[in-house]
């Protein structure tokens, strides 16, 4: 029995700033720019948004890059020069 557990990341693709707003919203799956109101709202209003944004962003690690799916590239031969040289 495998146990895949659901891991918390900063976004790489939906980032305005640091990825934390779009890293919650994939996580939670709602939509990100709800997650980004919350946190304008909640510092407007004198709230601890901005300070949950920086601790968020400092300890919340960046979502790892996806393997690259390598291209094999065939080689061409390189064309024959004819050398007029007698």
């Amino acid at each position: 029995m495998t146990s895949e557990y659901k891991r918390l990341y900063r976004s790489r693709k939906q980032r305005m700033l640091f990825g934390v707003c779009g890293g919650l919203g994939e996580y939670f799956k709602i939509d990100p720019t709800l997650v980004r109101l919350v946190f304008v709202i909640t510092a407007l209003m004198g709230g601890p948004g901005l300070l949950a944004y920086i601790i968020l962003w400092i300890v919340v690690p960046e979502e790892p890059i996806e393997a690259v799916d390598t291209i094999t590239v065939e080689a061409k031969p390189a064309p024959e020069t004819q050398d007029n040289h007698q």
